[in-house]
Protein backbone atom coordinates (compact mmCIF):
# COMPACT_ATOMS: atom_id res chain seq x y z
CA UNK A 1 0.00 0.00 0.00
CA UNK A 2 1.34 3.41 -0.95
CA UNK A 3 1.35 5.94 1.90
CA UNK A 4 2.88 8.95 0.15
CA UNK A 5 -0.34 10.67 -0.91
CA UNK A 6 -2.85 9.56 1.65
CA UNK A 7 -6.02 11.60 1.87
CA UNK A 8 -7.03 13.72 4.84
CA UNK A 9 -7.87 11.86 8.06
CA UNK A 10 -11.60 12.55 7.53
CA UNK A 11 -11.48 10.69 4.21
CA UNK A 12 -9.49 7.81 5.72
CA UNK A 13 -12.16 7.51 8.42
CA UNK A 14 -15.02 7.74 5.90
CA UNK A 15 -13.45 4.95 3.85
CA UNK A 16 -13.19 2.71 6.91
CA UNK A 17 -16.78 3.53 7.90
CA UNK A 18 -17.92 2.61 4.38
CA UNK A 19 -16.19 -0.76 4.70
CA UNK A 20 -17.66 -1.37 8.15
CA UNK A 21 -21.15 -0.55 6.89
CA UNK A 22 -20.99 -2.41 3.60
CA UNK A 23 -19.09 -5.51 4.69
CA UNK A 24 -18.96 -6.01 8.45
CA UNK A 25 -22.49 -4.82 9.28
CA UNK A 26 -24.38 -5.49 6.06
CA UNK A 27 -23.26 -9.13 5.97
CA UNK A 28 -23.29 -9.41 9.78
CA UNK A 29 -19.71 -10.70 9.85
CA UNK A 30 -19.29 -9.42 13.39
CA UNK A 31 -22.63 -9.90 15.14
CA UNK A 32 -21.75 -7.45 17.90
CA UNK A 33 -20.59 -4.58 15.62
CA UNK A 34 -23.99 -3.21 14.61
CA UNK A 35 -25.15 -1.89 17.99
CA UNK A 36 -22.15 0.32 18.86
CA UNK A 37 -21.99 1.50 15.25
CA UNK A 38 -25.68 2.45 15.07
CA UNK A 39 -25.55 4.01 18.54
CA UNK A 40 -22.62 6.20 17.49
CA UNK A 41 -20.31 4.76 20.18
CA UNK A 42 -17.36 3.97 17.92
CA UNK A 43 -14.37 6.29 18.09
CA UNK A 44 -12.27 6.60 14.94
CA UNK A 45 -8.67 7.76 15.23
CA UNK A 46 -6.15 8.11 12.43
CA UNK A 47 -2.67 7.67 13.83
CA UNK A 48 0.15 9.61 12.23
CA UNK A 49 2.65 7.10 13.67
CA UNK A 50 5.46 6.20 11.30
CA UNK A 51 7.01 3.52 13.53
CA UNK A 52 5.72 0.87 15.87
CA UNK A 53 6.83 2.65 19.06
CA UNK A 54 4.71 5.67 18.14
CA UNK A 55 1.82 3.36 17.26
CA UNK A 56 2.08 1.66 20.67
CA UNK A 57 1.99 5.13 22.27
CA UNK A 58 -1.19 5.94 20.31
CA UNK A 59 -2.72 2.60 21.27
CA UNK A 60 -1.87 3.22 24.92
CA UNK A 61 -3.51 6.67 24.82
CA UNK A 62 -6.64 5.21 23.25
CA UNK A 63 -6.82 2.33 25.74
CA UNK A 64 -6.52 4.81 28.62
CA UNK A 65 -9.24 6.97 27.07
CA UNK A 66 -11.51 3.93 26.80
CA UNK A 67 -10.71 2.99 30.39
CA UNK A 68 -11.64 6.49 31.60
CA UNK A 69 -14.75 6.91 29.42
CA UNK A 70 -18.15 5.40 30.03
CA UNK A 71 -18.95 2.78 27.38
CA UNK A 72 -22.28 4.53 26.74
CA UNK A 73 -20.17 7.33 25.28
CA UNK A 74 -17.36 5.33 23.59
CA UNK A 75 -17.70 1.58 23.43
CA UNK A 76 -14.85 0.78 21.08
CA UNK A 77 -12.05 2.48 19.15
CA UNK A 78 -10.96 1.92 15.57
CA UNK A 79 -7.28 2.94 15.51
CA UNK A 80 -6.35 3.36 11.85
CA UNK A 81 -2.60 3.51 11.17
CA UNK A 82 -1.97 4.11 7.46
CA UNK A 83 1.70 5.12 7.80
CA UNK A 84 3.07 2.08 9.61
CA UNK A 85 2.83 -1.71 9.22
CA UNK A 86 1.56 -1.66 5.66
CA UNK A 87 3.29 -4.97 5.02
CA UNK A 88 0.87 -7.61 6.27
CA UNK A 89 3.55 -9.98 7.55
CA UNK A 90 5.20 -7.21 9.59
CA UNK A 91 1.73 -6.24 10.86
CA UNK A 92 0.96 -9.84 11.76
CA UNK A 93 4.27 -10.16 13.65
CA UNK A 94 3.49 -6.92 15.48
CA UNK A 95 0.29 -8.45 16.89
CA UNK A 96 2.40 -10.57 19.27
CA UNK A 97 3.98 -7.34 20.53
CA UNK A 98 0.47 -5.95 21.06
CA UNK A 99 -0.55 -9.05 23.04
CA UNK A 100 2.55 -8.78 25.22
CA UNK A 101 1.91 -5.05 25.69
CA UNK A 102 -1.67 -5.74 26.87
CA UNK A 103 -0.33 -8.20 29.46
CA UNK A 104 2.54 -6.01 30.66
CA UNK A 105 0.37 -2.90 30.96
CA UNK A 106 -2.44 -4.76 32.75
CA UNK A 107 -5.02 -4.39 29.98
CA UNK A 108 -5.46 -8.15 29.54
CA UNK A 109 -8.94 -9.21 30.57
CA UNK A 110 -10.23 -5.67 30.07
CA UNK A 111 -9.47 -5.09 26.38
CA UNK A 112 -8.63 -7.10 23.33
CA UNK A 113 -7.47 -6.10 19.88
CA UNK A 114 -9.04 -7.21 16.62
CA UNK A 115 -6.71 -7.17 13.63
CA UNK A 116 -7.69 -5.74 10.23
CA UNK A 117 -5.45 -5.08 7.23
CA UNK A 118 -5.78 -4.48 3.46
CA UNK A 119 -3.75 -7.63 2.74
CA UNK A 120 -5.11 -9.78 5.56
CA UNK A 121 -4.58 -13.50 5.09
CA UNK A 122 -5.61 -16.24 7.46
CA UNK A 123 -2.82 -18.74 8.12
CA UNK A 124 -4.59 -21.65 6.45
CA UNK A 125 -6.14 -19.67 3.57
CA UNK A 126 -4.92 -19.00 0.05
CA UNK A 127 -3.98 -15.38 -0.58
CA UNK A 128 -7.05 -14.90 -2.82
CA UNK A 129 -9.51 -16.76 -0.57
CA UNK A 130 -12.80 -14.96 0.01
CA UNK A 131 -12.60 -15.57 3.77
CA UNK A 132 -9.67 -13.15 4.03
CA UNK A 133 -12.11 -10.32 3.25
CA UNK A 134 -13.70 -10.64 6.68
CA UNK A 135 -10.57 -8.85 7.94
CA UNK A 136 -9.49 -6.91 4.85
CA UNK A 137 -9.97 -3.24 5.58
CA UNK A 138 -9.09 -0.14 3.55
CA UNK A 139 -6.11 0.62 5.85
CA UNK A 140 -4.30 -1.21 8.66
CA UNK A 141 -6.38 -1.09 11.83
CA UNK A 142 -6.09 -2.09 15.45
CA UNK A 143 -9.66 -2.36 16.73
CA UNK A 144 -9.71 -1.82 20.50
CA UNK A 145 -12.56 -3.73 22.11
CA UNK A 146 -13.88 -3.82 25.66
CA UNK A 147 -14.06 -7.43 26.79
CA UNK A 148 -17.15 -6.75 28.92
CA UNK A 149 -19.02 -5.46 25.87
CA UNK A 150 -18.05 -8.54 23.88
CA UNK A 151 -19.10 -10.85 26.70
CA UNK A 152 -22.53 -9.20 26.94
CA UNK A 153 -23.00 -9.38 23.17
CA UNK A 154 -22.08 -13.06 23.12
CA UNK A 155 -24.64 -13.94 25.79
CA UNK A 156 -27.42 -13.46 23.26
CA UNK A 157 -25.60 -15.16 20.41
CA UNK A 158 -26.07 -18.89 19.93
CA UNK A 159 -22.84 -20.74 19.13
CA UNK A 160 -20.34 -17.87 18.86
CA UNK A 161 -17.68 -20.51 18.19
CA UNK A 162 -19.29 -20.98 14.76
CA UNK A 163 -18.96 -17.34 13.69
CA UNK A 164 -15.75 -17.99 11.70
CA UNK A 165 -17.33 -20.94 9.82
CA UNK A 166 -20.43 -18.86 9.11
CA UNK A 167 -18.29 -15.97 7.83
CA UNK A 168 -16.38 -18.29 5.50
CA UNK A 169 -19.67 -19.50 4.02
CA UNK A 170 -20.94 -15.93 3.61
CA UNK A 171 -17.77 -14.64 1.96
CA UNK A 172 -17.49 -17.67 -0.33
CA UNK A 173 -21.09 -17.15 -1.43
CA UNK A 174 -20.43 -13.45 -2.09
CA UNK A 175 -17.22 -14.20 -3.96
CA UNK A 176 -13.86 -12.50 -4.09
CA UNK A 177 -14.79 -10.23 -7.01
CA UNK A 178 -17.80 -8.72 -5.21
CA UNK A 179 -15.85 -8.26 -1.98
CA UNK A 180 -12.92 -6.72 -3.85
CA UNK A 181 -15.34 -4.35 -5.62
CA UNK A 182 -16.91 -3.23 -2.35
CA UNK A 183 -13.51 -2.56 -0.83
CA UNK A 184 -12.52 -0.70 -4.01
CA UNK A 185 -15.70 1.39 -3.86
CA UNK A 186 -14.94 2.32 -0.26
CA UNK A 187 -11.44 3.41 -1.25
CA UNK A 188 -13.02 5.89 -3.69
CA UNK A 189 -14.95 7.73 -0.96
CA UNK A 190 -13.82 11.36 -0.59
CA UNK A 191 -14.70 13.86 2.12
CA UNK A 192 -14.29 17.49 1.16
Amino acid sequence: MQTDNLPAPETVIARCQCWIERVVIEFNLCPFARKPYENNRVRYVVSDAKNTDALLDDMHRELELLRQTDEQEIETTVLIHPYVLNDFFAYNDFLSVVDMYLRQCHYEGEFQIASLHPDYQFADADIDAAENYTNRSPYPILHLLREDSLARALIGYARPDRIPERNIRITEKLGVEKLRDILGDCLQVEVS
